[in-house]
């Protein structure tokens, strides 16, 4: 496989560093060719502006949709852009390696997703009709290549548990998982996260780094969360509603967006994966 892991810490020392290398080695070690984005290091510009789309004339308004679409269908977006671009065609699969701040990402790797998952690339592409609307979540540009996210948390794993006060993971995550990776087709594997981050002794550095490379030499493998695929019949078109009968009827929130029939497997595949 060809894998591209995007990397967003501002301090190469660092636990995220030390992991970063532990995924390159393991992937290296299994023959995939990888190839990483490291976004402070390469000075990445995060806010999207009027620089971002030359086409764009000085007297225009900023629409940055248009601007996107415009520029991209031009092959007229900057340079560092189109390398992206280029990166996430060329791969098979996808890594975005990240510290939880804020229940978030880091802003230079959102300036990342803002800025390269560009209008026609990324969103915006596909029929819109009364039957389908659009090619997005489960198909896309995207569609057939594998994606997941690598992040460590600083707060107790109890605290992104279920009844947890900093909410559940798969919550806090789903807006990346779901609205950017699933969104312009990919699929996407359970995600690899470090609890207690800023405590880890070596021991438990040792113990991560083990559970990392077991998912690494399952990255190809390992079954990705069954989210519903907007175009697959689950939901009403154009309204974008989850048909009746399909979850618990007094469910709410994100889990409604995932398979429940299919959820038990994963975890089941997760565990097995170390």
């Amino acid at each position: 496989m060809k894998v591209l892991l995007v990397f967003a810490h501002p301090e190469p020392r660092s636990l995220n560093g030390a992991l970063r290398d532990v995924a390159v080695h393991e992937l290296e070690a299994q023959g995939h060719e990888v190839r990483v984005s490291d976004l402070y290091a390469q000075t990445w510009k995060t806010a999207v502006d009027r620089a971002d789309f030359p086409p764009l004339t000085p007297d225009a308004r900023l629409k940055v949709a248009d601007a996107s679409k415009q520029a991209f269908e031009a092959d007229a977006l900057t340079e560092d852009v189109k390398a992206e671009i280029d990166k996430l065609l060329w791969a098979d699969a996808l890594i975005l390696q990240f510290p939880l701040w804020w229940f978030s990402m880091p802003a230079i790797l959102k300036g990342w997703v803002d800025r390269v998952f560009a209008y026609g690339f990324a969103y915006g592409v596909g029929e819109h009709s009364d039957r389908r609307w659009g090619d997005r979540y489960g198909e896309g540009r995207l569609a057939g290549k594998r994606a997941m996210l690598i992040v460590t948390a600083g707060g107790w794993e109890e605290h992104y548990s279920a009844r947890g006060i900093n909410g559940p993971i798969d919550d806090l995550l789903f807006p990346i998982q779901h609205g950017i990776l699933y969104y312009p087709g990919y699929q996407v594997l359970p995600p690899f996260v470090v609890y207690r981050a800023d405590r880890l002794d070596e021991a438990g550095l040792a113990s991560h780094a083990a559970r990392l490379r077991a998912r690494m030499r399952t990255l190809s493998t390992t079954a990705p969360i069954p989210y519903r695929q907007q175009n697959g019949g689950d939901y009403l078109i154009p309204s974008m509603q989850l048909r009746a009968g399909l979850a618990d009827p007094h469910a709410r929130g994100f889990a409604l967006h995932v398979r429940d029939e299919d959820a038990l497997q994963v975890q089941s595949d997760l565990e097995a994966a170390g």
